[in-house]
């Protein structure tokens, strides 16, 4: 990507996000988004991280407090959940102060009427104000309804929803999984973001195989 050979990479099996250059943390051991974002550093003056985990993704964020050349968005719920930090009032320190700001969340938001209505207005005005060269979206699967530990109500298509807003900016976009505690759905989510990042859109069924009783959508409460 930083020679210019792609626009967008993806790594479904990363997004490590709360793993920290010392220590383990919250089943992370790999600095993976870190040192991506690190990479992207080398050639872009800006990056701009955004994580839809579930859980706030501390490990990055910690990486890039004293920084501005980072600003991170984490949209995670907040409260007695894993790993208990990320108030709207927390705003890091010195260069990086204000570079990383939260949107803490309740249980049950889903896509039309809650989630959309939040991420789109508060990325693109994040998008205006820090003009970032290049964007890494960490795509937790566990906001999505039915997650054994999540407790969001998202379809799969409001997931991949983010990703396609984001590849209207036009800028190279480095794309990591995460959490995700219900294989199906995961796996659903995944596969409509890997079509999204593509330009395509997948039938709902899969082709007859040992697969076939599987929807490309789940429904929602």
């Amino acid at each position: 990507m930083n020679r210019g050979d792609a626009d967008i990479g993806i790594n479904w099996a990363g997004g490590l996000h709360h793993a920290k250059k010392s220590e383990a943390s919250g089943f992370c051991y790999v600095y993976d988004i870190v040192l991506g974002i690190l990479e992207q550093l080398k050639v872009h003056r800006h990056v701009l991280y955004i994580d839809i985990d579930a859980h706030r993704g501390v490990g990055v964020e910690e990486a890039f407090y004293t920084t501005d050349r980072v600003m991170s968005v984490s949209f995670h719920k907040f409260g007695d959940f894993f790993p208990g930090t990320g108030h709207i009032k927390n705003v890091e320190s010195g260069s990086g102060k204000h570079y990383s700001p939260n949107v803490p969340l309740n249980d049950g938001i889903d896509d039309d009427a809650s989630f959309r209505g939040l991420f789109r207005p508060i990325i693109t005005e994040v998008k205006e104000v820090y003009q970032p060269e290049a964007v890494v979206l960490q795509c937790g699967a566990d906001l999505l309804t039915g997650d054994r530990l999540g407790c969001f109500n998202l379809p799969v298509n409001g997931h991949p929803d983010c990703l396609a807003f984001l590849r209207s900016f036009n800028v190279p976009l480095m794309v990591f999984g995460g959490g995700g505690y219900t294989i199906r759905n995961v796996a659903c989510c995944w596969c409509y973001g890997t079509a999204v990042a593509a330009g395509v859109e997948p039938d709902n069924k899969l082709p007859y195989d040992e697969y076939y009783d599987y929807n490309l959508h789940i429904n929602t409460p």
